[in-house]
């Protein structure tokens, strides 16, 4: 069956090492536009931060952000699907990382919160082009219903913050590593799969006429949902086990690769 929408992950996917599409990749998007395939970004990304590649890409399909928390137009700002974590829930998470110690930042109303601009939150802001909103202890007390919650750790640490998030919060939210050292928090029922089957179904598209191309373990709920799951080269080996195919390295236009091999005619 012929693929009329292709999601693509941003980060070690779409973007290469310089945070930037090669041109290449952006001729073959275009070379699908052309053909009347649909192509969307699928990310953990904010929307604002996604946003000016969207348009860079003349993508005017919805894009899938937050890890499918929030799915909008990057050109109408219209919004097709929103959903938060509850404030009850925010506010256990952030009482839970402040007896911790461990660092915690908050996405609101698609805008950054912090307790300050410390070196993980410049690293944020550097790779997201975007910047925080220092608030102080301001953050421990303030109402949060946030669309998405962020711990920035080690890799080693990062396993064990999501060990002791998933036992303590189960069922209240949903955790995914979207880098080794990035573990995200949504609300339960949101997902890249999940936002990606809304956007399909909103485009009357089934799941057999998707392609989802991505590295990461966010990513694994859209691979699946897919009808056909691309891994990228840089991917783990967990994540190409669930995909049907494998495309090149991120450096090496493994998007472009794996779009001219499967979707153009």
């Amino acid at each position: 069956m012929a693929i009329k929408l292709v999601a693509v992950d941003m980060d070690d996917t779409l973007l290469d090492g310089t945070l930037k599409v090669s041109p290449r990749t952006c001729e073959v998007i275009q070379k699908a536009h052309e053909q009347g395939v649909l192509v969307t970004i699928a990310t953990g990304r904010m929307f604002s931060s996604a946003m000016p590649f969207a348009q860079e890409l003349n993508i005017r399909t919805p894009i899938i952000t937050y890890n499918g928390g929030m799915i909008r137009s990057a050109f109408t700002k219209e919004m097709l699907f929103h959903k938060t974590i509850s404030p009850e829930v925010a506010g256990k998470i952030v009482e839970f990382f402040h007896e911790k110690g461990w660092y915690l930042q908050s996405h609101m109303n698609d805008e950054l919160f912090v307790v300050e601009r410390n070196e993980k939150a410049k690293l944020y802001e550097s790779i997201a082009g975007i910047s925080a909103v220092p608030i102080g202890d301001t953050f421990y007390s303030m109402r949060h219903e946030p669309t998405k919650m962020l711990a920035i750790a080690e890799p080693h640490e990062i396993l064990e913050i999501q060990r002791k998030i998933n036992n303590e919060f189960a069922g209240d939210i949903y955790a995914a590593s979207s880098k080794s050292n990035y573990l995200e928090m949504m609300h339960p029922s949101v997902n890249k799969g999940h936002g990606l089957e809304l956007l399909a179904q909103s485009l009357n598209i089934t799941r057999e006429e998707v392609m989802a191309i991505g590295d990461s373990n966010n990513d694994i709920p859209m691979l699946e949902y897919a009808g056909f799951g691309v891994a990228m080269g840089n991917a783990t080996d967990k994540i190409k086990a669930v995909a049907q195919a494998v495309t090149g390295h991120h450096n090496a236009h493994g998007v472009a690769e794996a779009i001219e091999k499967y979707v153009l005619k």
